[in-house]
């Protein structure tokens, strides 16, 4: 791969030194500290920099604006003296500091008494904590509301886990010490401290009047007059129906009744957009980074460390690109971010066949980049979204057989994926687990149909000794029955995570054991399972939680690969 011209002037390696940063970022959810992942120093003897005053670099409207926190840097102090060669190598092994965490900003308090929502059933039945999401304001319970959550505690689903663990919390709230449910049940008395309200139970009558067009002895219509009647009673306190029924907020609306939907499980909001995994530098890059960008060779791989104020746009594990006509252009991930600086590492080109993956090549740069993942032993967790005919499943599979088959970095694949069928169930299927599963796992067919073709020369017998050997280490498993595994030294794949809730995905992931690989696919835009959005999704869950994260990554891919009518398809359909 091209790369851009070496600075023709060596100069020694500026001192480091820990420079406080204050850095303060309007992002909706509290990070942890980012750790680094640049584990070996490169000896001084092969280090070339050209060394001046740190210039401003203004950061181009790029994807990363948009997608991910930014962060208020002071200015750039200029640069030091040259130290001697002693110093040089002090430098060289200075510490890491970790950059400071995005700091959710403070939500301003609320203004004049607090509000009083009352819950629907299926809020408590989607989120059993629901209870204490609501900060400083109160709660209030119908008696109805128990009586359903009464007659869902049945059953196995995680809808009557969900009604059996919120009526174990409501039992501990009203067990606690000097609880009076007359005068309402403090929220924090069960030690969750960021519940400053109190929870209310309808203890007697009230008196409401619906229109007579409306039902009296359904459930809903008797939490719409409960609303109708707390409101007359509270004013002028305000009282909101919290719902996760769209039907129920339109009657509320329609009644003149504040109601809302349940926004604590979107991990992401309306105006948000999710991490895609790769940043585009300005065109002006090289041009302002010249006097200062450090780099050098390690192996067949080149590390550049670069400053300036695109450094707190920039994740670790983000891979930056440079395409500029008439210039060389530029592929690297972000491997150090230290103070104000960030280090690049170049990255194995897996379009050229010599470096293909049993068999498979790239076609673009996000699928060079998803290669760079797969491949990369270092990553454990790697998520992968794109629309249909993005190569997720064929790249996915070729770099597990070739880490499986010929590095033998892991003893099989496991593969599972969400049961959620696109249209009405078929009914019970016939056989073992993995023969029940065998009609759900058609694109792992259709893939290993191509991935035996890539091996060629090896005649008929070959190619079904090859099938063979390839079948006898892929397990296909149900998710079902993933509670209490532990997978040693695997390669899982977790296909169609898109439909996988945020509490399903935390099961999954925490199955991983010492040499375990996990791989999720997905696309948000087909999304089928009851109740679940782009932003409430469990793989939005874990691209959001995991970025940044030095063992993990993520690409999302943006051009379709399979056929003409797939893309031309994806587009207009």
């Amino acid at each position: 791969m091209p790369l851009p011209p070496a600075p023709n002037k060596r100069a020694a390696l500026l001192s480091i030194n820990a420079i406080d940063t204050t850095a303060t970022s309007p992002a909706k959810i509290n990070r942890k500290p980012r750790s680094t992942g640049l584990e070996s120093q490169v000896p001084p003897q092969e280090l070339k920099v050209t060394r001046s005053a740190v210039p401003t670099i203004l950061p181009a409207t790029t994807q990363a604006e948009v997608m991910d926190e930014k962060v208020v840097t002071t200015a750039p102090k200029k640069a030091r003296a040259r130290p001697s060669t002693p110093a040089l190598e002090q430098a060289s092994q200075a510490p890491v500091h970790q950059p400071q965490a995005a700091v959710r900003p403070r939500k301003t308090s609320h203004s004049g008494p607090p509000k009083l929502f009352v819950l629907d059933t299926n809020v408590l039945m989607h989120d059993p904590m629901c209870l204490f999401r609501f900060e400083e304001h109160d709660i209030f319970l119908p008696m109805i509301v128990l009586e359903e959550l009464d007659g869902h505690k049945k059953g196995m689903t995680e809808v009557a886990r969900n009604a059996r663990q919120t009526s174990r919390t409501l039992d501990a709230l009203a067990g606690a010490k000097d609880a009076d449910i007359t005068k309402g049940l403090k929220l924090n008395t069960t030690g969750h401290r960021e519940a400053g309200g109190c929870l209310f139970f309808q203890t007697q009558p009230l008196d409401y009047t619906l229109p007579m067009s409306l039902p009296q002895g359904k459930a809903d219509n008797q939490i719409l007059g409960v609303v109708e009647a707390l409101r007359k009673q509270q004013s002028p306190r305000e009282v909101v129906l919290v719902s996760k029924d769209i039907n129920m907020r339109v009657k509320a609306r329609a009644l003149g009744l504040a109601t809302d939907d349940y926004q604590n499980d979107k991990t992401l909001e309306d105006g948000d957009l999710l991490y895609v995994g790769s940043l585009a530098l300005p065109p002006d890059f090289w041009t302002r980074q010249s006097k200062t960008v450090e780099s050098w060779q390690q192996g067949s791989l080149t590390f550049y460390r670069i400053s300036g104020p695109i450094v707190s746009s920039m994740l670790i594990n983000q891979f930056v690109f440079f395409e500029s006509p008439g210039e060389p252009p530029l592929y690297a991930r972000v491997i150090e971010i230290r103070d104000k600086t960030a280090v690049l590492k170049t990255l194995k080109d897996y379009n050229h066949l010599k470096n293909s993956v049993w068999g498979v090549t790239s076609r673009n740069r996000e699928q060079n980049f998803a290669l760079n993942l797969l491949m990369d032993p270092e990553v454990d967790f790697v998520t992968l979204a794109g629309t249909a005919g993005t190569g997720k499943t064929l790249m996915a599979l070729a770099a597990g057989l070739t880490q499986v088959l010929d590095d033998r970095r892991y003893t099989e694949i496991i593969m599972t994926r969400a049961t959620v069928s696109v249209g009405e169930d078929i009914g019970f299927l016939p056989g073992t687990e993995e023969e029940k599963m065998g009609p759900w796992m058609g694109a792992l067919d259709d893939n290993l149909e191509v991935l035996g073709k890539t091996e060629g020369g090896a005649g008929e017998w070959g190619r079904a000794a090859t099938n063979e050997l390839i079948r006898s280490r892929i397990k296909v498993k149900s998710m079902n029955f993933m509670r209490g595994r532990t997978f040693l030294n695997k390669y899982v794949i977790i296909d169609e995570a898109q439909n996988l809730t945020p509490k399903q995905m935390k099961t999954l992931i925490t199955r991983a054991g010492p040499g375990t690989k996990i791989i999720c696919m997905g696309n948000l835009a087909q999304i089928d399972t009851p109740y679940l959005t782009e932003g409430s999704s469990g793989m939005t869950y874990a691209v959001d939680r995991f970025k940044g994260w030095p063992h993990g990554g993520h690409i999302t891919l943006a051009r379709g690969e399979r056929s003409r009518l797939a893309d031309f398809a994806s587009e207009v359909l």
